[in-house]
């Protein structure tokens, strides 16, 4: 991928979109985002990796030397996650807050937590990544995730059709409580998941 750019360039073909990616700082873990990087650069992105142990200011620095659209914070840890939160903030305080689009990601980020947080978007995995990427440049299908509270995060719905289906991996929490135990979970589940089939 690392030949990707310079092709590109050659081709005359123009780029989707320019992103900064980077780990938040405190955590040292880059697996994930380096999958991201490598699929987006894949989708015709330029992606200017920040590696990991990322400074807000380093964030806000990198995003306006470049002009990115989208910034991409991940993190591993639960214990550095609420620093994707501080970045967003002190994008807020310098006032470049509506000169760019943010997503999150990493293994204990969900999309509440995104929300509360004030980020534009939110990606289980790679694809999921590009793809939000994309909607962000008016380059892929439009629309927002939503989720269904009774199933959990993984179940989601995109423009009233099934986008994501994974009824064997129930969370349980205050809001499942009240249809019952697990197998009724796994039901409701299941009849959730036929009524997003039938909206197709």
């Amino acid at each position: 991928m690392v030949y990707l750019e310079p092709i590109l360039s050659a081709s005359g073909i123009e780029p989707v979109g320019t992103i900064v990616m980077g780990t938040v700082k405190g955590d040292l873990h880059d697996i994930g985002k380096n999958l991201c990087i490598m699929m987006l650069r894949g989708a015709g992105f330029i992606v200017h990796d920040l590696g990991v142990d990322t400074k807000p200011d380093e964030f806000i620095d990198a995003v306006m030397e470049h002009e990115a659209q989208i910034l991409g914070m991940s993190a591993l840890l639960t214990t550095t996650m609420p620093n994707m939160g501080r970045t967003i903030e002190a994008f807020e305080e310098y006032g470049l807050r509506d000169t760019v689009r943010i997503m999150v990601g990493g293994a204990p980020v969900r999309l509440e937590f995104a929300d509360d947080m004030g980020a534009d978007g939110y990606g289980e995995n790679a694809m999921e990544c590009v793809d939000m990427a994309k909607r962000f440049m008016g380059a892929g299908e439009a629309g927002r995730w939503h989720e269904d509270s009774r199933v959990g995060t993984h179940v989601a719905v995109r423009l009233g059709r099934m986008a994501i289906i994974k009824p064997t991996r129930i969370v349980m929490c205050a809001t499942d409580k009240a249809y019952g135990n697990t197998r009724e979970d796994e039901s409701v589940a299941s009849e959730e998941k036929r009524a997003l089939f039938d909206k197709r």
